[in-house]
């Protein structure tokens, strides 16, 4: 499989060189040459697979032929030892959780796998790869979990000051070993900005061998479609849908790529929801055409406040600059705080279920688009992003009551924060990783 820039500038590339560069040189995000499909007869073999077996047949339709296929097996083995539970609301709403891994959030999924990957092609070309990452809250910890420890790597986060939740601080700063966090006193944009100037920035690269474990690296973003998958099969298995709907919280936008992936892959899956808060650029462009990102809104909904978010470029791509092409597949809602804190409240009261504000974004835009009558009586899968208790402020000023909080992220809030302040000028990050350079 051949790997090109959406810019179109840069020589396509293989896999190995998509993962350790992360951008492209002329500042584009790597897609694959051509999207893998499964034929019926292949899905239905995977109709009743495990999750792993289901997530190693999409893996070798993009990375076979560049890792041996039982060393890739033994990699999503390693990745994914934990469950991905489908939870049942009612007759046709699901919540698919996909915060049981290690720092309990979504960005497990990719974080694991592309640590390994990096891992394997670092030891390959005996380079010590630095993984420069911006997040808004859970790609941090996902990542600074995922590659600790990691050889030949080392990791460099940025987050923005005072708008990520105390917990998902905690995780991001307290990983250590190979693992810096730096605190930037901007906005998640600034952090994106920043990274995205150091991978063309000519003098760093000739000094440090970057890539980035954003959802701006195609590595990352691959894993990510393996839970639509797995979701798709197990309601056509259990229930009975032969397709189904998929609500999606939306921030950066790599996780609905992911969806799409999956989708033209072959599996059965008939239509997205975009579900954005008050940072809602890609819903706008939906609805007339004009792409018009505006400055970051701080929400209670903190992981998904991105004002120009990346994978816009890739999902622009896979639809021929067309929204009307896009909007066949891809319904943008925007969903307003009022809103998520009423839903967290009502799904509570309904159905006893307790779920964090990103989540409660993606069911409210679920309930608004069935309202539309649009697919109304269709399977909708709700894509829950976090484990509610790494957002407790907001779920007690929503509830009104006391959240529990599992053991790991208790262990992690009596750990020591250490991160280094810097400003948004890209100059202090330049800084910081000449300097690093001087110790592995």
């Amino acid at each position: 499989m051949i790997y090109f820039s959406t810019n179109k500038s840069s020589v396509p590339v293989s896999i190995k060189k998509a993962t350790l560069e992360g951008l492209a040189p002329d500042g584009g995000l790597y897609i694959p040459s051509e999207i893998p499909h499964f034929s019926p007869e292949e899905l239905a073999l995977l109709e009743g697979a495990t999750f792993n077996n289901i997530a190693f047949a999409i893996a070798k339709k993009f990375i076979g032929g560049e890792i041996p296929l039982n060393q890739l097996s033994d990699m999503i083995e390693s990745c994914y030892p934990f469950d991905t539970p489908i939870v049942k609301l009612d007759i046709e709403t699901f919540i698919e959780e996909l915060f049981c891994g290690p720092t309990l959030a979504f960005k497990d999924y990719g974080a694991r796998f592309l640590a390994r990957l990096t891992g394997y092609f670092a030891a390959e070309e005996e380079q010590l790869i630095t993984v420069l990452v911006a997040t808004s809250g859970d790609t941090g910890s996902a990542v600074a979990y995922g590659f600790q420890g990691i050889p030949n790597t080392r990791v460099v986060l940025l987050y923005p000051s005072g708008k990520v939740s105390r917990l998902q601080e905690q995780q991001l700063t307290t990983a250590g070993d190979n693992v810096h966090a730096l605190e930037v006193k901007g906005d998640f944009d600034d952090c994106q900005r920043m990274v995205k100037q150091a991978f063309i920035d000519p003098d760093l690269k000739e000094r440090l061998t970057l890539t980035s474990a954003n959802s701006i690296n195609i590595s990352r973003l691959i894993p990510q479609s393996f839970y639509y998958a797995w979701a798709s099969l197990q309601l056509k298995e259990l229930y009975g849908y032969h397709d189904s709907l998929f609500s999606v919280p939306s921030g950066n936008y790599g996780n609905l790529t992911a969806g799409i992936l999956a989708k033209r892959m072959g599996f059965p899956i008939s239509h997205f929801i975009a579900a954005s808060n008050a940072n809602d650029s890609v819903t706008r462009y939906l609805d007339d055409g004009r792409y018009d990102p505006r400055p970051t809104i701080t929400t209670r909904s903190t992981a998904m406040d991105v004002g120009n978010p990346s994978n816009f470029a890739r999902l622009n791509y896979f639809y021929g600059n067309d929204h009307r092409a896009m909007g066949k597949d891809i319904t943008g809602i925007a969903v307003s705080d009022e809103e998520t804190f009423a839903t967290i409240r009502l799904v509570y009261d309904r159905f006893g279920y307790i779920m964090d504000p990103h989540t409660a974004v993606a069911f409210r835009a679920l309930e608004r688009y069935r309202a539309s009558g649009i697919h109304a009586h269709k399977a909708g899968i709700v894509l829950s992003t976090a484990h509610p208790a790494k957002f407790l402020e907001v779920l007690q000023d929503a509830l009104d009551k006391e959240i529990e909080i599992p053991e790991r992220l208790l262990d992690v809030l009596e750990k020591k924060k250490r991160a280094t302040l810097i400003s948004s000028e890209y100059s202090e990050l330049a800084s910081f990783l000449n300097e690093l350079k001087q110790s592995p």
